[in-house]
C-alpha cells in the first residue's frame, strides 16, 4: 500500500497520542487527574471529596498502588490528586507530590472524608469527581480516555462542557483502512527522523525496570527470577532477560514506583510489554540505532492498530496484545519478514487469547511475563517455519481476520465475563 502523505501524518499523530509517559497505573491516574483538576478552580483544600467511577475503572484501580503513596486504590488517587496533583501534567499528574501532601491524603481518608462508588455510564472510561470546601463545590468529570476532560462546573454553574459520544472510545478510523502488513510496510519506509520520538520509550522502561531489579515492588518477579539464576535454578539466556527485565518494569510500575511508564493506547503495562522485550533482544544482537527504532516503532504501532479493535477497558488482558506487538518488532530484529510476523502472531493468538483482565494490580506483572513468554516462543517456532495454523480454532489463514477473531470475542463475547469479574471484585469481603 501506498501511503498519501496524510494518512502517514495521521498514523504518526496516533503514535505519538498513544505513546505517552504515565506515572501510575492510568485509570487512577485520570481520577486523580479529575480532582487535581477541581481543586485548581475550587482553590483550596478540599474538606469532602466524592467521585464516581465506571465499573471497568474501579476494576482496574482497586488493587493498584498510587505512585509516591504507597497507598492502594482510587480513595488515595481522588485525596492525592485533590492535594498535591499537578492538573496540566496529564498522566503524570502526581510527579511533583511531597511526603506531607500524602500525609495530608490519609488523613483526609482517615476521617472518612472520601468516597469513590460505582456510577452507570455508558462509557467504559469514566471518572467523575466533586471536591467540597465549606459552602464550595467543583465538579470535574473524564470520559472515553483518560485525559479527555469534558465537563467542569463550579457551585452548579457550568463551566464547561463538551460532547463526548460513545464512538469516540476508538482509536482513529485510520486504522479501519489499514491491514496488518500495511502496518509492517509502514514502520519499514518510513523516514527514521519521524519516529526517532518512539527512542524515549526505551529510555524511560529501561529505567523502570531496573529500578524493579533494585527494590522489591509489587511480587517482585523480576528480581525473584534473578535470583534464580543465581542460584543455578534458570538459566541466564536470552528467554530469560525478556522474561525479567520485562516483568521486573511491571512490578515496579504497579508497586508504585515513582518514576513513569512510556504507555501505549493509554496503559502503562501495554507500553511496558510493547518496548522492553525489543530492547532486551536489541541488545543481544548488537542492533544498530536504527534497527532499534524501527523494530520499537513496529512494536507499538502494531499493538496499536490490534487494540484499536478493542473496547477501551474490556475482560481481556491488553498486556496479551501488546506482546503481539513487541513479538513483531522482535521477529523483524530476528531476521524475519512480514510473513515471519504473521505466523507468530497466529500462534500467539492460538496462545493465550483467554487470558482475563481482572483489574489492575501487582499480578498483571505476572500476565506481561506469560505475554512476552508467549511471544519468544512463537518467534522461535516461527523462524522454523511453523506456527499454529488457520486450520485450529479462533486462528483463521489470514492474519487479519485472526485478529479480528480475538477483538470480537472481547467485545462481544467477554461482555458478561467483564461484568463477572467486578461483579466478583467488588463484593470480595474486606480483610
Amino acid at each position: 500500500m501506498s501511503f498519501s502523505a496524510n494518512i502517514q501524518q495521521q498514523i504518526l499523530q496516533t503514535v505519538k497520542q498513544e505513546v505517552v509517559p504515565a506515572l501510575g497505573c492510568t485509570e487512577p491516574i485520570s481520577l486523580a487527574l479529575a480532582a487535581a483538576t477541581a481543586r485548581r478552580y475550587l482553590n483550596s483544600v478540599p474538606d469532602k471529596i466524592e467521585a464516581k467511577v465506571s465499573p471497568n475503572l474501579m476494576k482496574n484501580g482497586m488493587g493498584v498502588t498510587v505512585p509516591g503513596t504507597g497507598t492502594l486504590g482510587l480513595t488515595m488517587a481522588a485525596a492525592i490528586g485533590a492535594i498535591g496533583g499537578d492538573p496540566d501534567a496529564g498522566l503524570e499528574v502526581l510527579k511533583h507530590i511531597t511526603p506531607e501532601q500524602t500525609a495530608q491524603a490519609k488523613a483526609l481518608i482517615a476521617e472518612d472524608k472520601v468516597s469513590v462508588s460505582i456510577l452507570e455510564t455508558e462509557h467504559i472510561l469514566y471518572s467523575e469527581t466533586t471536591l467540597f470546601q465549606g459552602d464550595e463545590q467543583v465538579c470535574v468529570r473524564i470520559a472515553a480516555h483518560h485525559t479527555n476532560i469534558i465537563y467542569i462546573a463550579k457551585n452548579g454553574e457550568v463551566l464547561f462542557s463538551k460532547p463526548c459520544a460513545v464512538e469516540t472510545d476508538h482509536l482513529n478510523e485510520i486504522f479501519t483502512a489499514l491491514r496488518a502488513k500495511d502496518i509492517f510496510d509502514f514502520s519499514m519506509n518510513v523516514d527514521e527522523s519521524e519516529i526517532a520520538f518512539i527512542r524515549e520509550a526505551a529510555t524511560l522502561n529501561e529505567a523502570l525496570s531496573q529500578e524493579g531489579l533494585r527494590n522489591d515492588y509489587g511480587l517482585h518477579i523480576g528480581r525473584t527470577l534473578q535470583k534464580q539464576i543465581e542460584r543455578g535454578l534458570l538459566s541466564d539466556d536470552l528467554m530469560s532477560r525478556i522474561i525479567i527485565e520485562t516483568a521486573a518494569a511491571s512490578d515496579a510500575r504497579m508497586g508504585g514506583a515513582n518514576l513513569p511508564a512510556m504507555s501505549n493506547s493509554g496503559s502503562g503495562n501495554q507500553g511496558i510489554t510493547a518496548t522492553m522485550p525489543v530492547v532486551v533482544v536489541a541488545r543481544h544482537i548488537n542492533a544498530t540505532e536504527e534497527q532499534l527504532t524501527r523494530a520499537l516503532f513496529l512494536s507499538h504501532l502494531m499493538a496499536i492498530y490490534i487494540h484499536s479493535k478493542l473496547p477501551k477497558l474490556s475482560a481481556l488482558c491488553a498486556a496479551t496484545t501488546a506482546a503481539m506487538g513487541s513479538c513483531a518488532g522482535i521477529a523483524w530484529l530476528l531476521g524475519g519478514s512480514f510473513d515471519t510476523i504473521s505466523r507468530v502472531i497466529s500462534s500467539m493468538i492460538g496462545d493465550i487469547s483467554g487470558i482475563i483482565c481482572d483489574g489492575a494490580a501487582n499480578g498483571c506483572a505476572m500476565k506481561v511475563s506469560t505475554g512476552v513468554t508467549s511471544g519468544y516462543k512463537a518467534v522461535l517456532m516461527a523462524l522454523d517455519n511453523t506456527n499454529v495454523t488457520g486450520d485450529e480454532g479462533i486462528v483463521e489463514h489470514c492474519l487479519d481476520r485472526s485478529i479480528n477473531n480475538l477483538c470480537n470475542i472481547a467485545s462481544r463475547s467477554m461482555q458478561h465475563t467483564d461484568r463477572q469479574v467486578i461483579e466478583i471484585m467488588v463484593n470480595k469481603p474486606k480483610t
